[in-house]
């Protein structure tokens, strides 16, 4: 047990996360950025869950797709800026190993 004494009033006065963002939001600059990051995610999540669904690794993600696990890795953590081609092979590889078309949905301007 730690013996540091906390300032209960200081920690009261704190902003809260959701506060903070919400100012933040009200900056159109901010916001943008924000969207943007939010569809990625987004994209990201949708790419991990269908490749899971598929049953595959990132190794054989990757190695279907002639590319490297450090790409699949990015794509799935929203770091990799993806073209239309690069979905659209992702797309097709995970519809053959579902035997069910996947499809990716992009929705509305930044």
């Amino acid at each position: 047990m730690s013996n540091k004494k906390y300032n209960l009033l200081k920690i009261k006065k704190l902003t809260k996360f959701n506060d903070d963002l919400n100012a933040k939001l009200k900056n159109p600059k901010f916001k943008k950025g924000f969207d943007l990051a939010l569809k990625r995610w987004d994209l990201a999540h949708e790419i991990m869950t269908a490749r899971e669904k598929a049953k595959m690794t990132q190794v054989e993600f990757a190695k279907e797709l002639k590319t490297s696990q450090s790409f699949i890795a990015r794509a799935e953590n929203g770091g990799q800026n993806l073209t239309i081609d690069v979905l659209m092979r992702m797309a097709d590889v995970l519809s053959m190993k579902q035997k069910k078309k996947v499809k990716f949905q992009i929705v509305g301007s930044i």
